[in-house]
């Protein structure tokens, strides 16, 4: 008799399906998954550790990098627990910029999964719809920032700057007609929030077109219905938060459960999924992108009605603006102070979490009263989805093991930060 055994199998790291550089080492029987062991350490970038060494205000750029597609989300973490141990609250005009900036990252973060879950399993339009509407997206990162992806844009105490009064417009070019021009040109004519509104007044109907895409489609149906099922018990278990979660049918989210900034101001609704599967967590993302859509037009009103303050006026936190460091030698001492060496936060301990696009992303922090944090920890919400991967992906086919990560949405800066 021909001897029978198993075989094991490397997928990735330098595999499309990959996102980033996870590498899976797969036990076969057949095509059939038995075992799956995802290495990380690939990607090691000892944020954690940078951010002990450099002052507090100086590692907002390094959050950006952790989960590359919702840069400012997880600035907000980070934030956040640095104004718990300050004890200060940014301005209301600030928290709606935030909660307005957060959602737009949810839309930003969700439209690229989309795009690349859908091409993972053989879906390629969808990558192309969901970029067009990125794209729009990515230039309001560039316009309140001046950068389209790490924005540094969150300050304990408020955000950067005040939004814009005009957008950036497109220039003539030799690949440009006139009439593509006016086109192109035409939402932005007026102020930032403005170009926003007529964002959120298109956005329903392109999530439309999305369905139309994928909703019905008997392959994407075959791909994803009953791959990947976690049951809502499990799901807890083994810590799944946001989509993954509620995919599972378990109406969990900070934003609701333990709101910051203003979202108990807001009016929206948690999607929740019924079966837990790939398909389940599909549904609950493209509800969440209309969800969010409701949340910034809200915003919009907001920021419409209520001009004031973005940032504290306590300059031992936030800096002085340009003109009074021109006129006064103390705001220029601030300036100088907190750039070279920052500010020094009271000892103690805080966690602040948010509901990140991806599940609860959470800044655990210890100051010993010093200008830099004695420890960072950052609860990552990928960790934990990946570490349930092996389970997921059980007696599944090595083709369901794509469609598994894909649904998973799984970005390596932050899993392996």
């Amino acid at each position: 008799m021909p001897e029978i055994r198993n075989y094991t199998m490397n997928f990735g790291p330098q595999h499309p399906a990959a996102h980033g550089v996870l590498r899976l080492v797969l036990e076969m029987d057949g095509e059939t998954i038995v075992r799956a062991d995802p290495h990380i350490g690939l990607l090691h970038r000892a944020t954690e550790k940078l951010a002990e060494t450099k002052p507090f205000n100086q590692s907002i750029g390094y959050m950006d990098r952790l989960d590359y597609v919702s840069m400012m989300c997880n600035e907000h973490g980070y934030v956040l627990a640095i104004e718990k141990l300050l004890g200060i609250e940014a301005p209301k005009r600030a928290q709606y910029i935030r909660v307005m900036f957060d959602e737009i990252t949810r839309i930003l973060n969700h439209l690229l999964w989309l795009g690349s879950h859908g091409l993972d399993v053989g879906a390629m339009t969808i990558f192309l719809y969901a970029f067009r509407e990125r794209e729009k997206l990515m230039d309001c990162y560039e316009a309140v920032s001046g950068a389209r992806l790490h924005a540094t844009y969150y300050r304990p105490g408020g955000v950067y700057r005040d939004l814009p009064d005009r957008m950036p417009q497109y220039e003539a070019s030799p690949w440009r007609d006139d009439k593509t021009l006016e086109q192109l040109n035409d939402s932005r004519q007026g102020s930032m929030l403005d170009y926003i509104e007529h964002f959120t007044q298109e956005f329903p109907e392109r999530v439309n077109e999305y369905e139309t895409l994928l909703s019905d489609n008997r392959i994407w149906k075959q791909r994803t219905v009953g791959v990947g099922v976690v049951s809502p018990e499990r799901a807890k278990q083994m810590g799944f938060t946001g989509p993954m979660l509620r995919g599972s049918g378990i109406e969990w989210d900070l934003r609701k459960k333990q709101p910051y900034e203003v979202y108990d101001k807001l009016d929206f609704d948690i999607p929740v999924g019924i079966n837990g599967d790939c398909y389940s967590r599909y549904l609950v993302r493209i509800e969440e992108m209309r969800q969010s859509n409701r949340i910034i037009k809200q915003c919009v009103d907001w920021l419409r009605a209520n001009p004031g303050p973005v940032m504290l006026g306590n300059h031992k936190v936030t800096p002085p603006s340009r003109g009074e460091m021109k006129h006064d030698m103390e705001a220029l001492i601030h300036h100088f102070k907190l750039f070279t060496e920052g500010y020094c936060v009271p000892e103690g301990e805080a966690y602040a979490a948010i509901e990140h696009p991806k599940g609860e992303f959470g800044v655990y922090l210890i100051s010993d009263g010093a200008n830099k944090p004695y420890r960072l920890k950052i609860r990552a919400p990928g960790f934990a989805h990946l570490s349930g991967f092996d389970e997921m992906v059980k007696g599944h086919m090595l083709a369901d093991a794509v469609a598994i990560i894909g649904t998973q949405d799984i970005v390596f800066g932050e899993i392996d930060r």
